[in-house]
C-alpha cells in the first residue's frame, strides 16, 4: 500500500494485462487493473483511495436503484507519437460533471479531486493506454447515490468511482440514421443538458425500434412539436449546408458536448463559417432534396467524428457523399486525432499530460 495527497493507493498483485489482445478491443467490455473510490458521508468526500478493479456491494435498498440519482461522465486519455500519455481536455469534462451533479440534486466534486483522481489512475495504468492507430483509454468517472433508504428524497450518501478501459473505433464504418418524431429524448427544463443515466435509459426503446428497421442510430427531434433536429442517438449532430457546418444551439435539452466544442473551435480556427442555431426539420429536407447537404456526422467522446451515411426522414433515405469527399469533417477529424496523439500543434491547450 502506498499514498499520494489523500489518495490510497492498494495495487493489483498481477496485472491482467498479458491477457488482452489489443488488436482486437471490443467497445467497453475489458477493463484496467484498477478504480478510483471515495464516499461523500457527513458533507464530504472520504475513503479516497485506488485499489484493484472489481464489483461493488451495496443492498437492494440502495436508492439509486430505485430512483436514478447517478451521474457520469466520458473522456479518453491518448498515447503520444513521444510515448507519453495524455488527457484531452479534463477540466472541461469536470466542469460539466458538477453541472450535472447540481441537476442531480448531487455534491459537487472539486475540480482539484476530480483531476487527481483521474490523472493518479491513468498514470498507475498507463500501460494500458493503446499504442495502435485508433486506439485510446477511454475514462468512466460516474457518481451515485448510496443511501440504504425507500423514500423520495436526495440522498445523503454517495459514491464517486472512475474506471478505464482501453478501447478501439467505436463505429468501423458510416452510420445509417433515422428521424425520431414520436418519441423524444428530453425537454426543456428536463435533464438533457445533463449526463444523467436517466436520459439514456429512456432512449434505449425508440432506439431499438429504428436498429429493428436497420438503423444504427435516431436523430432527435424537439420533444414539443418535434419540428426541430436535437441530437444523434447519444451524439451532437453536425450538417454541412454548402459551405456552412451548422449545428444545433444546445437550449437545455441538448447536452453540451465537449468533443462539439473542439470541432465547433477547429472549424473556426480553420475559416470555416459555423453557425450554432435551430435547424428545422422542414428546412433540412429541402436542403436534402436540392442538394445542399454536402455532409452529417455525429459528434462524441466514444466516437469522435461519426459520418452518417443514409438519412431517413419519413419514408425516404437520402445518401450522403462518400467520406473521402468530406473535405471539412476529414480535415477537422484528422487534425483533432494529430493534436490528441501529439502530432500536431496544441494551440488550444486542451492536452494534459500524465
Amino acid at each position: 500500500m502506498i499514498s499520494t495527497n489523500d489518495i490510497e493507493v492498494n495495487l493489483l498483485k498481477e496485472s491482467r494485462l498479458s491477457q488482452v489482445d489489443f488488436s482486437n478491443l471490443p467497445f467497453g467490455q475489458i477493463f484496467s487493473d484498477h478504480m478510483f473510490c471515495a464516499d461523500y458521508r457527513e458533507g464530504n468526500w472520504q475513503n479516497k483511495v485506488i485499489q484493484p478493479y472489481a464489483g461493488l456491494t451495496f443492498t437492494p435498498a440502495v436508492s439509486v436503484i430505485h430512483y436514478g440519482q447517478t451521474i457520469f461522465e466520458g473522456m479518453k486519455a491518448y498515447r503520444l507519437v513521444d510515448g507519453s500519455v495524455s488527457l484531452f481536455r479534463p477540466q472541461a469534462n469536470a466542469a460539466r460533471f458538477n453541472i450535472s451533479a447540481e441537476r442531480m440534486c448531487m455534491p459537487a466534486v472539486s475540480e482539484e479531486m476530480f483531476l487527481e483522481a483521474v490523472t493518479k489512475l491513468v498514470e498507475i495504468d498507463s500501460e494500458w493506454v493503446p499504442r495502435q492507430v485508433g486506439g485510446s483509454l477511454y475514462i468512466r468517472p460516474f457518481m451515485f447515490a448510496a443511501d440504504e433508504y425507500i423514500g423520495i428524497r436526495p440522498s445523503e450518501t454517495y459514491k464517486f468511482i472512475v474506471f478505464t478501459c482501453p478501447v478501439g473505433v467505436y463505429y468501423s464504418e458510416p452510420i445509417k440514421v433515422s428521424l425520431e418524431t414520436t418519441y423524444a429524448r428530453a425537454i426543456k427544463g428536463g435533464t438533457g443538458f445533463a449526463k444523467a443515466g436517466g436520459n439514456y435509459a429512456a432512449a434505449l426503446y425508440p432506439a431499438k425500434l429504428k436498429q429493428e428497421k436497420g438503423y444504427h442510430q435516431l436523430v432527435w427531434t424537439d420533444a414539443q412539436e418535434h419540428k426541430y433536429i436535437e441530437e444523434s442517438g447519444t451524439m451532437n449532430i453536425f450538417f454541412q449546408l454548402d459551405d456552412t457546418l451548422v449545428t444545433p444551439l444546445p437550449e437545455g435539452s441538448i447536452l453540451k458536448g465537449i468533443t462539439r466544442d473542439s470541432i465547433i473551435q477547429l472549424a473556426k480556427d480553420t475559416g470555416v463559417k459555423v453557425e450554432e442555431r435551430r435547424i428545422s426539420v422542414e428546412e433540412l429536407r429541402d436542403a436534402f432534396e436540392s442538394g445542399r447537404v454536402k455532409d452529417a456526422f455525429g459528434a462524441g467522446t466514444a466516437a469522435t467524428i461519426a459520418h452518417i451515411h443514409i438519412f431517413n426522414m419519413g419514408e425516404k433515405d437520402y445518401q450522403l457523399p462518400a467520406v473521402q469527399e468530406r473535405e471539412i469533417s476529414c480535415q477537422i477529424r484528422d487534425r483533432l486525432n494529430a493534436i490528441r496523439t501529439g502530432e500536431a500543434e496544441d494551440k488550444f491547450g486542451w492536452m494534459v499530460k500524465v
